[in-house]
Formats: C-alpha cells, structure tokens, sequence
C-alpha cells in the first residue's frame, strides 16, 4: 500500500491513509505529502473520490463500511495499480516465488541501461531507493504482480515474466487448477512478448505453446539460458546463451541456483527491449537484492548469519540448497512458518523441506490476520521433518527464545539461516547484534578459552535450574580475566563471575550481560609449599583438602563437605564441621574493576558470616591457604568423618546446599522440620526429607517453583514462630 501511495502522490494526487500504527515509511510518506491518521475512522476518509485498500482489509473496516454505503468507489491494491500502469508500457513479473527479487533486478536492469523505468515492488529494495516511483522521463513500468488473491487478473502489460507456478496461498486458491487459470488470464492478457522459465513444468505448459513466447533457464532448450554456475563468495558466476550464442559472463550478488534462472529472464527482457549485454552484466554486477532476500546480517571468519523471506516449501528448499553450496561447516536454521491454512495443507511438503539443514529450529505460526486452527502450530512441521528422518529438529514455541536456541548451537565455521515471512528476522538480527560482542570477547580471552552464547545456567549450577547467560565466557588465567574486566567496563556491559554454581540460584531469565567462569589454566592450579597451598578459584574446594592429604596437611579436611570452587568459598566465606574457610586463608589475590592486581593478607581482611565483602566489586583470582602437619592416618580419618556427615545429613538429590541462614534462636533446618515443612513441593520443587534447610529439584524444576517454595517456607516461619528466615543462597538474574 505505501507503493501505491508514492506512486500517487508523484503524479500529483492528494492522499490519505490510514494504518494501525506508523512507521518509518509511514513517516516518509509523510514527508512526501501523505496525510496519515493512526486509526481507521471513517471520517477520516469523507472526502475521499477513490478508497483503495489491500487484502489484509476485513469487509468490516468502518472507511469500506462507509464508502460502500455512500457509493464511493471502492477499489483493491492491485485494481489501483493497474490503471496507474496504463500510463505506460507494462512489464509484470509473476511466480510463486522470487518475484520481488527479480521485479527489483528488472528495475536496477533496465534504470541503468537507461530506459528509466518507473516501477512498483512488494519489498525494500535498497539499491533502488523505494518501493515504488514514477519516473516521467522512461515509457516502461515494472511491477510486481501478486498472485495470492487472484488480482493478477487486473493487469494487461505489453510483456509478462513468468518465473514459476505451483500450489501455493490454498487459503484463497482451490487447488493448482485454479491457479493456473489466474495464470491463464494474465498470459491472455499480455500484448507483447511473454518470457517464462522452461525449467518449470507448470509454467512450461502455460507458456510453451504462445506465438512468439521466449524461454529462459537452464536447461538446454532455452531461448536464453545460464550455464557453468559456480558459487564465489557468496556471489553467482555464470555464463550466458541466446539460441547457443555465447553473450558472455555474468556475476550476481544473489547467491543460489533459482536466482541465476530469475536472472537469465531478466538478461533475455533486457536484451529483447535493446540494452546491450555488456550493459546488463555491469548493472547484474552491482545489484543488491531486496532486503529479506539471502540479505546477510553478520558476517566473519567464523560465522555467516543471512535472512530469507522463504516460507514455501519449495523457497525453502532452494534458498538451504544454496545455504550448503556456500561451503560453511553447518547450516543451522530458523524457520517460522506463515499462515495457518499454509501449514494445514502444506506440511507433509515441509516436513521434505529442510534436508540440507543440519539443525532446525521451528517457533509457532505467524498467523498474518489468520484465525489459529485447532491442532496446527510449528510443533506440526517440528514433527513432519522428525517423520521424515531429519534427527537434528526442535520446536520452540516462544518466539523471543529462538535465537537462544540457535546461538547457543553455534560453533565456529556455522551458517545460521533464518527464514519466513514473518517476524522472525527479527530474532536473527538479536542474535547478530550478540555475536558482535561475543567476537569480541573471544578476541580477548584467545584461543584457550571459551565464549558461548546463551549457555543454560541450569547446566552450571548444583540445583540445575536458571535461564540463559548472554555471554558465557571461560578466561583461563588472570592477565585474561583482566582484560575482560576493562572491557566490559569501557562497554558497560554487566558481569558477574560464578564458579561451581554451589548456593546459587539463577531465575528463568537468566543473567544479562557477561557470565564469567574463570576455570581451567591457572585458574585450576594448586601448588604446595611447605605448610601453604595455593589455589586458583576454579580449582575445587575438596581439591585443596587432597593436596593437603598428599602432602600430610591437616585442618582442611572440613572442605571436603563443599561442593563449591575456591571462588565460591571466599565469596560466602563458606564453612563446613564447624570451621569457616578464612580460618585456614593467608592471603588472597584479587582484581578490581579496572582489572589492576592486588594481594592482601588476612589481617587486612574484613570478613563476616557467610559474607567477604571485598568480593561484592571485586574478583578473586587465587587464595592461599595454611595447613597443620597431620599424620595421614588424622587426615584420612577426618575426611571419611566429613564425607558420612554429609552423605547421611545432607540429600543425594540436586541443591544448592542451605537455603536460609540459621537464625539465632534455632538452625534453619531444624526450624523447617519443626514446621512440619519437610517433603512440601512446589511442582517438581520439594523440601528434602533428610535435611529441612536444603530444597533440592526432583528433575525439571524451574528457579520459579523454587522462589515460590522459599517464599511459602519463609511466610509459615513468620506466621507460626515470628521468625524471618535470611536467604543464605545468592539469587540472581531475571524471571522469565
């Protein structure tokens, strides 16, 4: 529609319009003349000669009530658009698929070998400025002519360029039939020449038997046909024929197989109306295709990230045909289907669709004003590709959560292709704008570490739930982590490090910004000396305890009842059998924000229970700590003691270890038991029977039961013993 009212305002008509929200080509129109009202009112339109409105109109929009019952000419997009074109000599691009691209290339074609052609296009097209415009200097219109509601009907050019034919838009359309007789009527209708892609059966026998009708493809019964195609760089190289004389070579910024047979039409148009080839492979050359069309939206060393309107399952197949061909090491995709009544009758076709795709991931229907029919969703094409064999198909209903699954796949040399004809683009521009940052970050920590993208923090934390970090990032020693620090600093991007995931619980959202892990490399050393050990921050807490066993240190047994890293253990100043861990530190080493290096010894230390405060701004790099000469029978013996204290205290089952702190009047534990709390679940979250200060996840539970559990337990504290129960465990991120 915004075509239409460009195209009408440049031949110096006054026009209004009306949608359910403006935009940027709302605002530019605008600018053009365009007197634009945010809803529809049929007052808005009294003064109106002509209401022209488009398919996605009801028949109960107040302006077409209004019109109808005044009498008012009430016309539809494509009725509107053909009487413009009368004005001048018609060139109407039709097909299924690939239309816009190729109305687009005609238009680039013909405008730089001079002809000056206005036209009309259903897309963005960059390279020609606008959609639409009216050039008063050319003869020639191209159009785009849309087939989904029979309007094609409308139009009698003087040359038509039909590209393919097949079943497609069966919410409108009976069967192929009744397509082909739309067809049909357009080809009857065309004055001049008809060009039409003898690569196509459909279209052939439309087409084939028309006096003076001109076929192009790649077949070698083309009257205009492509040959040698090669993929370079994304790019289509390859030669063309008239009648088996060779014209020469042409290089096309579109890659894939169905854009060079567009193309060759467009060659053989260009040709026929008299633009020299040498002109038309200049102008093929520098063309850019219509946004939405194999358009990239990121590209590196290690990932290409394109977006394609393809929502057909034979779009599908073409545009992941030339996915592969493009020589990446996977291709991953995203695919959201369009139109319910599509899915319906085409899902067996999609479930065939995907084969070159290594891994796909299906979100729900974008409906397009359609009304949601009962047992169809993505979840029916997820299921037509399982049935068809494809092992490597997922379905995620929610569609903000698609590039999550897809990033988090992501591995270097990947190709991520997201396709429809809805909104789902827009999912691939998020995770672009995410691995912008993540190429970064990856720079920084170098080869040795490990930057992922939406890593589930369930798979990082001793209870197993919480969503997504946004950058998961694995430095491997301190000069890294420093600079990972200044980074994050200068782009202001939030950071939190975690180390076992021990006494943490992540919400369903997850953590936004950078998630730091510092393990392996320095982080997991530990080094005896004398009666000291150091220890990185990733190294296990119940490591040091060993070290010590092997080097007869004794007074660290008590760590082994901590599942946590030495990271961990100094944030919480965690503790075991009656000790804390700062009772056995000598010194530790940490970074600020600024990523400067500081040591400090105990006694300048402040520390509480269960709390450091130096680490609240700032992050621990490695500890030292003190052990006590023991013979290794005492050692043995302590550590046996503490490994049955927490196998007969402490449940088998995944926790966080304590949730509440103890209270002064009495443990947390036995207070919960007191309660009568034990065993109390919420969903698959519950109580642990063997010891009420832990709640474990029976498998699958969300940070959301979890939350609502420590909340009902802290509401029966206060309501039967007038205790308000602390959270010991850390709780961080966001809910869903």
């Amino acid at each position: 529609m915004s075509g239409i009212a460009a195209l009408l305002l440049e031949l110096g008509h006054n026009v209004s319009g009306s949608d359910k929200v403006s935009t940027l080509e709302t605002d530019r129109l605008q600018r053009l003349g365009l007197r634009f009202r945010e809803q529809h009112r049929a007052e808005d339109a009294a003064d109106a000669d002509v209401i022209v409105f488009s398919s996605a109109i009801k028949i109960d929009n107040p302006i077409l009530m209004s019109a109808r019952d005044s009498g008012k000419p009430v016309v539809r997009r494509a009725e509107a658009l053909a009487v413009i074109m009368r004005g001048k000599r018609g060139i109407v691009i039709a097909g299924m698929h690939g239309k816009t691209t190729t109305s687009a290339m005609t238009a680039h074609v013909l405008r730089e070998g001079g002809v000056h052609p206005s036209h009309y296009i259903g897309g963005e097209i960059p390279i020609l400025g606008t959609n639409a415009h009216w050039d008063p200097r050319g003869e020639y219109f191209v159009a785009e002519g849309d087939e989904s509601d029979g309007t094609l009907r409308c139009f009698h050019p003087e040359h038509s360029l039909i590209l393919n034919i097949e079943e497609e838009h069966l919410d409108f359309y009976s069967d192929l039939a009744a397509i082909e007789k739309v067809f049909a009527q357009l080809i009857e209708q065309t004055s001049g020449t008809v060009f039409y892609n003898t690569d196509d059966l459909n279209t052939v026998r439309l087409c084939a038997k028309r006096k003076g009708a001109i076929s192009f493809g790649l077949s070698e019964e083309a009257d205009y046909r492509g040959a040698g195609v090669e993929l370079r760089d994304f790019a289509s190289v390859f030669c063309v024929y008239r009648r088996g004389e060779q014209l020469g070579e042409a290089v096309l910024n579109v890659p894939g197989q169905h854009h060079v047979q567009n193309a060759v039409g467009v060659i053989a148009l260009a040709t026929e109306l008299g633009i020299p080839f040498e002109r038309i492979a200049t102008s093929l050359r520098r063309f850019e295709h219509a946004r939405r069309r194999c358009e990239i939206k990121y590209e590196s060393d290690r990932f290409l990230l394109v977006d394609d309107y393809a929502h057909h399952p034979t779009e599908i197949r073409a545009t992941l045909k030339t996915a592969r061909s493009a020589g990446r090491k996977r291709v991953l995709t995203m695919f959201q289907p369009h139109r319910y009544s599509r899915t319906k009758a085409l899902c067996k076709e999609f479930g065939r669709a995907f084969d070159d795709a290594d891994r796909v991931v299906v979100t729900d229907v974008y409906a397009a004003s359609e009304s949601p029919i009962s047992g169809i969703s993505g979840e029916t094409i997820a299921s037509e590709i399982t049935a068809h064999g494809h092992r490597g198909v997922s379905y995620q209903p929610r569609l903000e959560s698609v590039h999550h699954d897809l990033g988090n796949m992501l591995d270097s040399g990947d190709l991520v292709l997201s396709l429809g004809a809805g909104n789902i683009h827009e999912q691939l521009s998020l995770l672009a704008a995410d691995l912008v940052i993540a190429e970064k970050l990856k720079a920084i920590i170098t080869t040795d570490g490990e930057v992922r993208l939406y890593e589930p923090l369930s798979k990082h934390t001793t209870l197993r739930v919480g969503g997504p970090a946004q950058f998961w990032v694995e430095p491997r020693n301190e000069n890294s982590l420093a600079e990972l620090l200044r980074f994050c600093q200068r782009e202001n991007l939030p950071l939190f490090v975690i180390g076992r995931g021990s006494n943490l619980l992540v919400r369903d959202g997850g953590i936004h910004g950078v998630v730091v892990h510092p393990c392996g490399g320095d982080f997991d050393k530990i080094e005896v000396t004398g009666n000291e050990i150091a220890a990185g921050v990733g190294a296990k807490l119940k490591e040091v305890a060993y070290a010590g066993k092997a080097t007869g240190l004794g007074g660290l047994e008590w760590m082994e009842g901590i599942p946590g890293s030495v990271g961990g253990s100094l944030r919480m100043n965690a503790g075991a059998m009656g000790v804390q861990t700062f009772e056995n530190v000598v010194r530790v080493r940490y970074l600020d924000a600024n990523g400067e290096a500081h040591t400090k010894i105990r006694k300048e230390l402040e520390v509480h229970y269960r709390n450091f405060p130096l680490l609240e701004n700032n992050f621990a790099v490695s500890a030292v700590f003190r052990g006590q000469p023991a013979p290794t029978e005492e050692i043995v013996r302590k550590l046996e003691a503490s490994q049955e204290k927490r196998r007969t205290s402490q449940p088998a089952a995944k926790s966080a270890g304590c949730i509440f702190k103890n209270p002064d009047s009495c443990p947390a534990g036995k207070l919960v038991d007191e309660l009568e709390l034990k065993n109390c679940r919420v969903g698959k979250a519950r109580v642990s029977e063997v010891h009420g200060n832990f709640i474990v996840n029976d498998g699958g539970a969300t940070a959301a039961e979890m939350l609502e559990l420590i909340e009902k337990i802290k509401s029966v504290a206060r309501a039967k013993r007038g205790i308000e129960l602390e959270t010991e465990v850390q709780i961080v991120g966001e809910p869903a």
